[in-house]
């Protein structure tokens, strides 16, 4: 007679609850820093009300965590010539991802690239001049081997800027701290 597998429990799978990477303090020390990008650590101290070792101390764990990424500027691209914002979506030959990635990593117009499910295999952020420049952008992301097909929309308007402080407030436990921006 054979063994029985042994059957293991389902645990449901709830992204609110999975872990709590940071707290309230946490939280509140990013929405500060998001609303004062330039403030140091004495005055993100002062905004807080709390010691500015305690603030220096949660800057390093969330910084060695992962959690804050950087601490660059904002750029706003089409007040620097790039207003035209498009994606594109490649379709890749097997075997060519790196190939494809190498490539793409050496266009600055393109901004990111995500390994996607559905139609295509990669996803990219575009920034261009003008349409005729995103023409060139494209043609020039079409130069390497093994991509299978391209399709290219552009961003008509932005309806909601891309942000982070809505998840930060849900992941720190209040979603009212730290707003909608």
């Amino acid at each position: 007679m054979g063994r029985m597998p042994v059957r293991q429990p389902v645990i449901p799978y709830n992204l609110g609850r999975m872990t709590k990477p940071i707290d309230g303090l946490d939280g509140r020390l990013i929405r500060a820093l998001a609303d004062n990008p330039r403030a140091g650590v004495l005055e993100l101290a002062r905004i807080l009300g709390v010691a500015r070792g305690t603030v220096q101390a949660r800057l390093d764990k969330l910084r060695r965590r992962g959690v804050i990424t950087g601490f660059g500027p904002d750029v706003d691209l089409g007040r620097v010539g790039y207003e035209v914002l498009a994606f594109t979506s490649i379709e890749i030959a097997q075997g060519r991802l790196a190939d494809v990635v190498a490539h793409l990593d050496d266009i600055p117009e393109v901004l990111e690239v995500h390994a996607t499910t559905g139609q295509g295999d990669l996803h990219c952020r575009v920034v261009a001049r003008t349409n005729e420049h995103l023409q060139q952008v494209v043609n020039r992301i079409l130069e390497v081997q093994g991509i299978n097909r391209t399709t290219t929309v552009i961003a008509l308007s932005e309806q909601i800027r891309f942000r982070v402080l809505p998840l930060v407030a849900r992941a720190a436990g209040s979603d009212k701290e730290a707003g909608d921006g």
